[in-house]
């Protein structure tokens, strides 16, 4: 009873952590003059995730004028949702992405399978992946 309720109020907060779940956190670094163009092309995808990507749980960017850079925090039902994502959102934004910013690190939080990390690494994310190992949720 104590596990439902603690699930419960988790979403109300928005954060879901189990064992499928699986949290990205990558960086894109805009060229010179592109780092506003990047924001627009991130709010298409964040409006895209939210309409078409229901297991898509949330999507999050943070600007670092100073760096030039859009940090972005992905949070994905599963694997599959997060398979879906790059197949569609992130595959129809990637080469004008590509254009205006460069890519990386990409962190990759959860159980993340092998075929879908070979995906990341035929897109040169540079990614790094990590299984949850302990901790906990308010």
């Amino acid at each position: 009873m104590v596990r439902i309720r603690m699930k419960i109020r988790n979403q109300e907060r928005g954060i879901i952590m189990d064992s499928n779940h699986i949290t990205v956190v990558y960086k894109w670094t805009a060229k010179p003059g592109k780092l506003d163009e990047l924001k627009s092309i991130y709010g298409e995808v964040t409006e895209a995730m939210k309409q078409n990507e229901p297991d898509a749980e949330a999507v999050h960017c943070y600007v670092s004028e100073k760096e030039n850079a859009l940090y972005v925090r992905d949070e994905f039902k599963d694997a599959a949702a997060m398979g879906y994502h790059l197949s569609t959102t992130a595959a129809g934004h990637f080469p004008h992405l590509l254009a205006i910013a460069v890519p990386g690190p990409f962190f990759f939080f959860g159980d993340v399978p092998q075929e879908l990390q070979q995906a990341t690494e035929q897109m040169q994310l540079g990614g790094e992946f990590s299984t949850h190992t302990f901790g906990f949720d308010r």
